[in-house]
């Protein structure tokens, strides 16, 4: 993403009026050292709070991290995020992670650990006549990637149990996601429209979940409901809600390729 279109979004997001933080995530935002920097610079001008969320990779010891971290540290930014399991590094002791982690925390950077795990059956709370439903902990949504590595082998259940969607508030978002292709994202591959196209405070004031050809079935009847809502023929079972909506949008998606976007989330391109 350029300074200019970075320039837009913040100008866009300012128009929208109720916009108070900017994070720049990814990938990987690092990978983009002097843009990021920039572009954090110029939402701290305009007002914003201003956020990172990155893997750490390029934190190879604690001194190097503080390089990379001393202007972040000058500019302010209100949090770093850093993914720090056993999914991204092992078990290292002296992975990437905890050595920007133990940086930022020299450089008095806010800072906050994003810790993921393999999904794991356990059983569920005891309702008096032995063990509930099985939970599955792991923190990990079953979208996109995560569904070819993890679902196999986890319990599943019943598609009509799969009738709302838990996670995101997709009558009145709280936020979107701006890639560099101009998607503006409510969840993960599901999009109100490209703010290349049309502007971001545009698309966020026309937004109308009922009229969504996505969101609309989602939001009445969670999952299931989009599966009923265009007659899809798929598995009797899922692990969980994400799951089921990522293989009936999967199966929607060169029907709704402009709110089905981008087609990279669904591994396609």
């Amino acid at each position: 993403m350029t300074l200019k279109q970075i320039r837009t979004i913040l100008e866009e997001s300012d128009r929208i009026g109720t916009v108070q933080e900017i994070y720049f995530e990814g990938g990987e935002p690092f990978l983009f050292y002097p843009v990021m920097v920039e572009g954090i610079r110029l939402a701290k001008n305009m007002g914003f709070r201003a956020g990172i969320v990155s893997n750490g990779y390029w934190s190879t010891c604690v001194e190097d991290a503080k390089l990379w971290l001393g202007p972040l540290a000058e500019l302010g930014i209100s949090d770093l995020s850093i993914s720090d399991d056993t999914l991204h590094f092992g078990d290292r002791n002296d992975s990437p992670a905890k050595c920007a982690l133990a940086a930022a925390k020299a450089l008095g950077l806010p800072t906050a650990s994003i810790s993921k795990a393999k999904p794991q059956v356990q059983d569920g709370p005891d309702i008096g006549l032995g063990k509930g439903t099985p939970e599955i902990s792991g923190g990990i949504k079953l979208r996109g990637r995560a569904v070819e590595k993890f679902a196999e082998g986890l319990p599943t259940r019943k598609c009509e149990e799969l009738n709302s969607c838990p996670y995101e508030d997709l009558v009145d978002p709280k936020r979107v996601h701006v890639d560099s292709y101009g998607t503006v994202q409510i969840c993960q591959g599901i999009s109100m429209g490209n703010c290349w196209e049309t502007p971001l405070s545009e698309l966020v004031r026309d937004y109308d979940s009922q009229k969504h050809p996505i969101c609309g079935p989602l939001v009445r009847g969670g999952p299931i409901g989009l599966v009923e809502e265009y007659g899809l023929t798929l598995e009797d079972e899922y692990v969980d809600e994400c799951h089921l909506c990522y293989a009936a949008r999967l199966a929607l998606i060169d029907k709704f390729p402009e709110y089905l976007a981008p087609r990279q989330v669904y591994g396609l391109e």
